[in-house]
């Protein structure tokens, strides 16, 4: 059970294996990429203690080293940046050698970015061991850390040269971060194909359940849209900002929230969709069917949907849309929002009015006093 995407960058291009034993079977994924048979693998704490010893037994021949770092998506920082670009220096690895990144986003971005630097850049392989990370942060190359100012302000575009999405490893995931994920998996349906979201509504209860066939179908197409975009705009110049979809109205929860445990990315995604498609349907772009339907999809499946399902205080409306302005999806000074005509219908566009912007916001927090 398994299936291949190819990302088409032209001499960049490279598979996104899909399916079930790729970790037990990476030494034989891997080893064709390989210059001498040895690789440097940085993990998270969590991570390692579940898995690291499945991929050692997986690599066979191929000698492993590695580096487990605190999980948690403070690690996306300065500090754990610095000591992984140093251990990975302390390991001799060249330019000719594989850095594994084997973990959730937070281990994919960082890795990725040390990846980009070290030595002007050192090839890397994704073993994305979460669902946000199976279907968005593994493919496309973005790669980066956080700042005070805001989220993955700090990075660089640096695309793997194999990603190998083992989909067993998501049977050891907790309720709460498979769902987070699920948020990321939503969105492409949102963003461009209807028909999709209309398989969710069906069988995202069976996704949840731990229905293999359903989780490699919602990967594989996960991963499809994604590849298709990045071919077409690597950097982020048009249609790749159609990924972020969402992710205006998350990174201003995920900065308001310290970055902590009472909001993950992947519920900020699920939240800032919503948002997106109410700001959509107030300006008159969709029915208001569309984000009544986003939102009892999202209720349905057990997932955050309000700024009233986040614990603690939040800013006020004036507040969060100053951290929105800090994104870095912001051109000329100007926010640009990913709104929709419909399901599977999503455009870009900086020409929302900052009265209505407020009205959804202050909406969206008044319900949490109700």
């Amino acid at each position: 059970m398994r299936e291949t995407v190819r990302v088409e960058l032209g001499e960049r291009a490279y598979e996104v294996r899909i399916g079930s034993g790729l970790v037990a079977n990476a030494g034989a994924e891997i080893a064709p990429l390989l210059r001498r048979p040895r690789v440097a693998v940085i993990t998270d704490e969590t991570v390692g203690a579940l898995h690291l010893e499945a991929l050692r037994d997986g690599l066979g021949d191929v000698e492993m080293v590695s580096l487990a770092l605190p999980a948690g998506e403070s690690t996306k920082s300065w500090p754990h940046f610095a000591r992984a670009c140093e251990w990975l220096l302390e390991q001799k690895v060249e330019r000719k050698d594989i850095v594994v990144a084997f973990g959730g986003g937070v281990i994919g971005d960082l890795v990725g970015f040390a990846a980009a630097v070290l030595r002007r850049g050192v090839r890397f392989v994704q073993i994305p061991t979460t669902l946000l990370a199976q279907v968005d942060s593994s493919v496309g190359g973005k790669t980066g850390i956080n700042a005070p100012q805001g989220k993955n302000l700090i990075g660089a575009f640096h695309q793997p040269s194999l990603v190998l999405a083992d989909i067993d490893l998501l049977d050891s995931l907790p309720k709460r971060d498979f769902l987070a994920g699920y948020g990321e998996v939503v969105k492409y349906g949102l963003l461009g194909d209807a028909a999709f979201f209309d398989w969710l509504e069906t069988n995202g209860p069976l996704l949840a359940a731990g229905d293999k066939v359903a989780r490699l179908r919602a990967v594989t197409r996960s991963v499809e849209m994604k590849a298709e975009i990045v071919a077409r705009d690597e950097t982020e110049e048009g249609d790749r900002a159609l990924l972020n979809l969402g992710h205006t109205f998350c990174h201003a929860l995920e900065a308001a929230t310290g970055y902590s445990s009472r909001l993950l990315h992947g519920e900020g995604v699920a939240i800032g969709c919503a948002l997106a498609f109410e700001l959509s349907q107030r300006l008159g772009l969709c029915s208001q069917e569309a984000p009544s339907r986003v939102r009892a999809h999202l209720a349905a499946m057990g997932m955050k949907v309000d700024l009233a399902d986040i614990p603690g205080d939040l800013p006020e409306s004036e507040g969060l849309i100053e951290l929105m302005a800090q994104d870095k999806k912001v051109l000329d000074g100007k926010m640009r929002f990913i709104l929709a005509r419909g399901i599977g219908q999503a455009f870009v566009t900086s020409d929302v009015p900052r009265d209505v912007l407020k009205s959804v916001l202050d909406d969206a927090l008044r319900s949490r006093q109700g």
